[in-house]
């Protein structure tokens, strides 16, 4: 008895607070994580690295979010198990940010270690044929600081395909998102998506597409202006 609009509206804040939270902390740790392993190539930290991203991306997504449950709110009691807020608690100020915190961790953490582990191994190959070319050698040759040649000259040329990744997977966080609300308990349309699916409720299902597809466009969108600040070439 209300417009789908409204009702998509109505989730959409909470949703695009775990999808954004998840993509970027998932693409900062993959980046960082990324150049530490090219930097250590063929040694064990590579290697402990490498493992490290091949098991989160082989671990199904809702196995993670049940395994995170059990530890860090059954076992350890240090985040909420689920919901958006703590129920009936009328907080304000810092008290609510740092409430609305603890109940995003988890699930954040969760959706974001698999696409950390796509953009891990993305920036580490990346890293390491950018490393190879002859504009990063004639750099050395004329002495650059190393620091100076893997910021200026390897990172931002190695980061273009990374951020074509990330653009493409930026849209599909709602769709993954799914599964991490329901266990979760988290408010957004990815959940409304599940539910207007089991009581076949059509027509919101139908706007949920739209909104999703409208997402997955601005992304898009934001990455060829991405794509502009980090090699003013293109």
């Amino acid at each position: 008895q209300m417009p789908v609009l409204d009702l998509i509206l109505d989730r959409l804040p909470a949703t695009l607070l775990l999808t954004l939270t998840a993509f970027g902390m998932s693409l900062l740790l993959g980046v960082v994580f990324g150049l530490a392993a090219a930097a250590r190539q063929g040694k064990w930290g590579d290697s402990a690295i490498t493992s490290m991203a091949l098991l989160f991306y082989a671990t199904p997504l809702f196995w993670v979010a049940l395994m995170a449950v059990v530890l860090f709110s059954v076992k350890l009691g240090w985040f909420p198990a689920f919901g958006y807020g703590t129920v009936g608690a009328e907080l304000s100020g810092f008290e609510a940010v740092l409430d609305r915190l603890k109940h995003l961790f988890l699930p954040a953490l969760t959706l974001g270690l698999f696409f950390m582990a796509v953009y891990l191994r993305m920036t580490r190959s990346s890293v390491l044929e950018v490393s190879q070319m002859d504009f990063v050698k004639t750099a050395r040759a004329k002495g650059l600081a190393e620091g100076t040649i893997r910021r200026r000259h390897i990172l931002r040329n190695a980061l273009l395909p990374v951020v074509t990744l990330a653009g493409l997977q930026a849209g599909q966080l709602v769709g993954g998102a799914v599964l991490t609300e329901t266990v979760f308990a988290w408010p957004g349309i990815g959940r409304l998506m599940f539910e207007s699916l089991t009581a076949r409720d059509y027509n919101t299902l139908l706007g949920v597409f739209l909104v999703s597809a409208a997402m997955v466009i601005a992304f898009n969108i934001i990455t060829d202006i991405v794509y502009r600040l980090i090699d003013p070439r293109i």
